[in-house]
């Protein structure tokens, strides 16, 4: 019997946040969009807490502010830390201060399995057709050329989809992205383990920030304390792969030991119970091992997510990713399909935008380690940057290379060195004058270069979201590159 053939504008393998996003983007445009997905919605996922250009950018752009609004998640004000040198905790706003709070100045802390399938129902409005409970075996290849994938249904018959481009947005678990060419380079710095649960009746932090998530160091890790609703929070270790006896075991015997090393946690937690039933009713342990592929597309076929890359979750970057690869993959697509720029000019303008915004937060979230103070601690110790491998360094400076030589100049991995230990001192001393501010007052943090880069492509993206071509015409990010519509939807030539 022949294998049935299907022909789509564009195929999406995976319906998570990048996956919906993506294929909202591109329905909007009229094209036919397919997305496969392996699971059935609603179901459970880890990465609850969202950044603002993700709430108030993205999801703008996909139209689904109204319905996150209505869905009454935790909104979120900023972060708050136990970590560096100061023994108290200290909060960071979204808002430059509290006296000056605007509209968009908070993000979400989501239960995942709404949040996703608000966003998979979104694209669904668009146009987009979905498959649940699909799995997705290979790509079809024609001339050198991605044009398609196989894939199996519930009944185990071979499917075939064709499409002028797939799209990998299946997460750290994809079969196909391999297919992409390249290797998964695995960071040394940031392979940790997490082991985490669920638990009913919790602290909060003080007002206004009793919504923020709290970031907690202590000797063996750091801990995530995220409030999902006024008594459901999400609870969970970060250690080393090297203490991974600390999540071994019995699970509930391993998160109990760890929160006693955790004073601050156990305290939050001294009145609360495990949820053990539902969704949310077992513990569970992950590898958060941080990666970047070294290829990120070939003709037909692009990487999105954390298909492409994952760093480390310390400061809710896993949804930002992977809408804002979504975002930047859909304007190539958009482009390409509507003859605006030739399909490896705007596919290089992704790479080179998504590699950027990766190493970002990469070099961020290095200095952020690298600051914490902890003399007798192996996991502390071991974060930073003096300590980290040359292999590991030159890695960084090959995942930039090309990328900005504004923003990234450096020639080997011992530039790369330095700059990240300079970047970790003034990243400290910002800190440091935050925590000393009794205002609230947000204007010392953004005297740390890193946190204005980690900032910057994300504040475009809201600006563009919110005042369209009243933000005036977009320049270039990179020399010779291109620029962004008027709408934030495609990529046009830089006027001369």
């Amino acid at each position: 019997m022949p294998v049935e053939r299907e022909e789509f504008d564009v195929v999406v393998v995976g319906g998570g946040p990048g996956g919906a996003t993506l294929a909202a983007l591109v329905a909007m445009q009229g094209h036919r969009v397919l997305v496969l997905e392996k699971e059935t919605f609603p179901r459970y996922q880890i990465g609850e807490s969202l950044l603002p250009s993700t709430i108030h950018g993205v999801c703008k752009m996909i139209g689904v502010t109204d319905a996150l609004a209505a869905a009454g998640f935790t909104h979120k004000k900023g972060g708050t830390f136990r970590w560096g040198a100061k023994p108290e905790p200290w909060t960071f706003s979204f808002s430059v201060s509290p006296k000056i709070a605007s509209s968009t100045s908070y993000a979400y802390q989501v239960e995942r399995s709404k949040f996703d399938k608000i966003l998979l129902d979104n694209a669904v409005s668009k146009g987009a057709e979905v498959r649940f409970r699909t799995q997705v075996s290979d790509v079809i290849e024609e001339d050198g050329r991605v044009v398609g994938v196989t894939y199996s249904g519930e009944d185990g018959a071979e499917h075939r989809a064709y499409a002028r481009f797939v799209v990998d947005a299946s997460g750290n678990g994809s079969r196909i992205y391999k297919r992409v060419g390249g290797t998964r380079v695995y960071s040394e710095f940031f392979r940790s383990l997490a082991l985490f649960g669920y638990f009913e009746g919790g602290r909060r932090l003080p007002a206004p920030y009793s919504g923020n998530i709290l970031s907690v160091a202590f000797n063996s890790g750091w801990f995530w304390y995220i409030p999902l609703s006024d008594t459901l929070t999400s609870v969970g270790a970060v250690v080393r792969r090297e203490n991974a006896e600390k999540v071994q075991g019995d699970p509930e015997a391993s998160l109990s030991a760890l929160i006693d090393e955790c004073p601050l946690i156990k305290d939050y937690l001294s009145g609360a119970t495990r949820v053990t039933e539902g969704q949310y009713g077992q513990i569970r342990a992950r590898k958060d091992y941080s990666y970047h592929h070294t290829t990120f597309w070939r003709p037909g076929f692009v990487l999105i997510g954390d298909a492409a890359c994952f760093v480390d979750p310390v400061f809710s970057s896993g949804v930002h990713l992977a809408t804002y690869s979504a975002l930047l993959a859909s304007r190539s697509i958009n482009s390409a399909l509507a003859g605006l720029v030739g399909e490896e000019e705007a596919f290089t303008e992704f790479e080179a935008r998504y590699r950027r915004e990766y190493g970002v937060f990469y070099e961020f979230l290095m200095s952020f380690y690298d600051m914490h103070r902890d003399e007798d601690s192996y996991f502390w110790s071991a974060k930073k940057v003096t300590h980290s491998g040359h292999t590991e360094l030159e890695s960084f400076v090959e995942l930039v290379a090309g990328v900005s030589s504004s923003e990234f100049a450096l020639r080997d991995a011992e530039s790369a060195a330095v700059r990240m230990k300079d970047k970790s001192a003034e990243f400290a001393a910002a800190i440091d004058e935050l925590a000393a501010d009794r205002e609230g007052n947000m204007a010392p943090l953004f005297k740390s270069s890193a946190v204005r880069q980690a900032m910057q492509e994300g504040a475009q993206v809201q600006s563009r979201a919110f005042l369209g071509e009243d933000l005036g015409p977009d320049v270039p990010m990179f020399p010779g590159g291109l620029v962004t519509s008027n709408d934030g939807l495609f990529w046009l030539p830089a006027k001369a």
